[in-house]
């Protein structure tokens, strides 16, 4: 039989990867690629990496040069990624900011003392009462650390809004996000002592419809409803508002005057209700599954002045003691008839509350 000659396999020929075989151009690149992203504009880009704007214009070409795409649509008034832009953007991004967060973990192990600038995020509320007047102490302690205090009604999205901690409140159930509970979150009904003395105050939940109520409106424009826990379950009613403001600080002038009855945050009455200016109710039914939390992207690679200001705020709130309230029965009122008339008496009218 004649031999089957034997055909060597054809090597194919080589192909040039032009990501791999220039690395370093690619990654430069991508470095301006996703700041220009970041920071919407080649102008701003250079400031933050410290280069010429022709530097990074000529970085980003080269990079789309090797994508075969074009990743902006640039204007003379705007910079905005194009749909592959976007894609590429969404897939490099997370890398990208390891690196540069492992590079700076190195920095700051390297060089001592924690140093350079948190984002942080807060309600208003929480933000003003409870954050603000410890950041004296904290830059103190670390001068070296710069703090952005933003103080918004709207949840951050930690990563899109370059948050590296916020403060949420109440119930979470975001998977994405680190939570840690500083505190529970009490909410307690409150009223003015003259309030009470004119219209008493209410034995159950049903019966705050009897009684002017203030209410807070949120940011996606509904009326918040007030949390209790009767006979063991979670129970929201959201009472007819007499008066509607769309501030914690509003609500409790609105108390203070007389107004009327509203369910608000401890830290924002604690003051109050130890002066006497204010007094509560309801406290049988007040809930028991919310709290102040301490939110971050992730447990690893924490840069030293996150890790620092973590620790620091942890200790200092807990200190506050913002859930008193709940332990302190002096802060509480024993439901008192009106001076005049039965509580169901009570009508609202114009937005103020008078009498029957």
């Amino acid at each position: 039989m004649n031999a089957v000659p034997r055909i060597a396999p054809q090597t194919p020929p080589d192909r040039p990867d032009p990501l791999s075989s220039t690395f370093s151009a690619s990654y430069a690149g991508v470095v301006a690629f996703i700041t220009v992203a970041t920071e919407g504009s080649f102008a701003r880009a250079a400031d933050r990496l410290g280069v010429g704007r022709s530097a990074v214009s000529r970085s980003v070409q080269k990079l789309e040069t090797q994508l075969g795409a074009r990743l902006f649509s640039r204007t003379t008034r705007s910079t905005t990624l194009t749909a592959e832009g976007e894609l590429f953007y969404e897939n490099c991004r997370p890398g990208v900011e390891r690196i540069m967060q492992a590079l700076e973990e190195m920095r700051d192990l390297r060089d001592g003392p924690p140093r350079g600038q948190l984002r942080i995020s807060a309600t208003h509320g929480f933000g003003r009462k409870v954050i603000a007047p410890l950041m004296s102490e904290f830059h103190m302690r670390y001068p070296g650390i710069g703090i952005e205090l933003l103080l918004d009604e709207r949840t951050p999205d930690l990563a899109v809004d370059r948050v590296d901690v916020a403060f949420r409140e109440g119930r979470l159930d975001d998977s994405q996000v680190i939570a840690k509970q500083l505190i529970p979150m009490q909410m307690l009904v409150c009223a003015s002592p003259d309030y009470v003395r004119r219209h008493g105050l209410p034995a159950t939940v049903e019966e705050l419809e009897a009684h002017a109520c203030i209410n807070r409106r949120m940011p996606n424009g509904r009326l918040r409803g007030w949390d209790f826990k009767v006979d063991g379950h979670a129970r929201s009613v959201t009472p007819q508002a007499d008066i509607v403001l769309n501030d914690d600080d509003l609500m409790l002038h609105a108390l203070l005057s007389g107004q009327g009855l509203a369910q608000l945050p401890a830290f924002e009455v604690r003051d109050e209700l130890r002066k006497g200016t204010l007094v509560t109710c309801l406290a049988q039914f007040a809930p028991d599954d919310r709290g102040h939390y301490l939110c971050y992207l992730s447990r690893r690679q924490l840069p030293k002045r996150i890790r620092a200001f973590i620790d620091f705020i942890t200790t200092e709130v807990r200190a506050l003691d913002l859930d008193c309230a709940t332990t302190d029965p002096r802060l509480h009122a024993d439901v008192a008839p009106a001076e005049h008339a039965p509580v169901g008496n009570v009508h609202r009218g114009n937005g103020a509350v008078a009498r029957a």
